[in-house]
């Protein structure tokens, strides 16, 4: 996915800085990766925390999604049935459970 990233123009500079092209592994199917402990603690960092660390290995699901609307709207469209591993809600149910103040919709253009 680097590599795709690179073919459009992304150079990683800065963690969070701007980019031309972000692709995210979010999930795959109800795999846990690399285990559900490892989940967890990153799961529960507290938003102070996530700024502080980077994971050394992948984390599936990514343990942000329930909470970005900008990943749980367009979720929607491709697999509102999908099932949270740990969490065990749909897209749909997360989505519903996003607080008003982070909710998304889609804008026609």
């Amino acid at each position: 996915m680097h590599e795709i990233e690179a073919d459009f123009g992304r150079a990683r500079l800065q963690r969070w800085g701007s980019r031309t092209l972000d692709l995210d592994l979010l999930a795959v199917g109800d795999t846990i990766l690399p285990d559900p402990e490892t989940y967890d603690t990153w799961q529960r960092l507290t938003p102070q925390e996530q700024t502080c660390q980077t994971p050394d290995q992948l984390i599936l699901p990514h343990p942000r999604l329930q909470d970005r609307a900008f990943v749980l709207v367009p979720l929607m469209d491709v697999a509102p049935t999908w099932q949270h591993p740990v969490l065990r809600q749909s897209t749909a149910e997360l989505c519903a459970a996003l607080p008003d103040h982070l909710r998304a919709e889609p804008v026609a253009l």
